[in-house]
């Protein structure tokens, strides 16, 4: 785990050095600070900026920023691990390691035979996805339309919501195609590889059943967005004077972008009800499933809290879902995570509140987004003071790595063992 830690860090150092030089600015408003914010918030897939993206970088720039978008969604040596599996048959035992910490894999799962999968099926997805978007973009004669599609296609399946247009997608509020597209993409990245690997193998005949991670995953993730959708839809006052139709894409879309975490809006946040507002905090602490490119607390680890809470009101002596009994030790890294998961965003709003004067719903709303690896704001987010940008920035790192991964990296000691999992459900 700290091995990983620091693979994340030299992934923003060296995008940070990269995004700090002239060349790769097409404006002289980017600071070396904005450049530390931007690189760590493209690598952590949060999408949170105090530059614009499309205005304040070039071309150079841009791609850079699309590079490390890329690295940190797959997760850290997925792509050096297949680029060694596409010469040889094998992993050395250090990379095994490390891709089993970074996936957090099912116990029948094989690390080699995931990363391939998980770049094929990343690659194909995004080409299509970016075949789709042109499309759209052409027919509506978007300037570089090419490169625009290309670059939103990575965004949205990586989870990471930076968007060449400062307002997003707020254009496209009311058109279907490029809503659809996007939900797609974000959805494909959030429910995590777990599930793709897992329906590929039911395909081919190698396994009879969707193990209990899949389940979980997919059923938690439709009933938190269809909960989601039918509040939104029916408590935001700003969109209660559209069309049905418009209405109900608009509130699909934006519950969407928070449970995904994939942090693109077409309505203007800081126009949201406090009631939205705080919904969609709701949906961002919860997030996108383990495997995937998403942040959160995770929809299993949510899952299984659910699961105790169950138990304990009915006086079970065991906790089980759908019939199974989940082993103790996943029931203390469910409860683990939602300890630090809590105790790292109470402790980020805190520091917000006092560097801060902006109202303590906004910071809440920052705070969130960061730790979840969301990018949605109230618009404070390039008004922050230089400590202000550095908390949120210690928060979207320590969000991609997930608290509780930071915490271990940061207090396990040296040379303790690492317990074999025995259950297929990923926490």
């Amino acid at each position: 785990m700290r091995l990983v830690t620091l693979g994340y860090l030299s992934y923003v150092l060296a995008g940070w050095i990269l995004l700090v030089l002239p060349f790769a600015h097409a404006s002289e408003r980017v600071s070396a600070l904005d450049a530390l914010f931007t690189a760590t918030s493209a690598m952590s897939t949060t999408g949170l900026a105090t530059a614009s993206t499309g205005k304040d970088f070039n071309l150079f720039g841009q791609a850079v920023i699309l590079v490390l978008i890329q690295l940190g969604g797959i997760g850290y040596m997925t792509f050096g691990s297949f680029v060694i599996l596409s010469r040889s048959q094998t992993l050395s035992e250090r990379r095994q390691l490390i891709g089993s910490t970074v996936f957090n894999l099912p116990q029948e799962f094989r690390i080699d035979k995931f990363i391939r999968s998980v770049a094929v099926f990343t690659f194909l997805t995004e080409v299509v996805g970016a075949t789709a978007l042109f499309a759209v973009f052409s027919s509506l004669d978007m300037p570089d339309a090419l490169w625009s599609a290309v670059f939103h296609s990575v965004s949205a399946f990586c989870t990471a919501g930076f968007s060449l247009y400062d307002n997003s997608f707020e254009q496209f509020r009311a058109n279907v195609a490029v809503n659809v597209i996007l939900a797609v993409l974000s959805y494909l990245g959030a429910i995590g590889f777990i599930v793709f690997v897992d329906v590929w193998r039911r395909l081919i005949g190698k396994t009879s059943a969707f193990t209990l991670t899949s389940r979980v995953i997919l059923v938690t993730t439709a009933w938190v967005s269809v909960v989601g959708v039918v509040l939104f839809f029916v408590g935001e006052p700003s969109i209660q004077t559209l069309p049905v139709h418009d209405r109900l894409i608009t509130a699909v879309f934006q519950v969407m972008t928070s449970v995904t975490t994939v942090g693109f809006n077409t309505v203007p946040i800081p126009q949201l009800s406090q009631a939205s507002l705080f919904l969609i905090v709701m949906l961002m602490v919860i997030g996108a499933s383990p495997a995937g490119t998403g942040g959160g607390l995770k929809t299993t680890t949510l899952s299984a809290v659910f699961a105790v809470i169950r138990s304990t009101l009915t006086g079970r002596g065991k906790v089980t879902f759908w019939g199974r009994t989940i082993p103790e030790e996943r029931i203390w890294a469910a409860m683990a995570t939602l300890g630090f998961y809590s105790v790292s965003l109470i402790l980020g709003c805190y520091l917000l509140a006092l560097t801060e004067s902006f109202p303590f719903e906004g910071l809440l709303f920052e705070a969130a987004s960061a730790l979840g690896t969301v990018g949605l704001s109230t618009g404070i987010t390039a008004d922050l003071t230089p400590i202000g940008k550095l908390i949120v920035t210690g928060m979207m790192f320590i969000g991609r790595l997930g608290p509780l991964a930071f915490g271990i990296a940061l207090f396990l000691p040296s040379g303790v063992p690492e317990k074999k999992e025995s259950d297929d459900l990923a926490v």
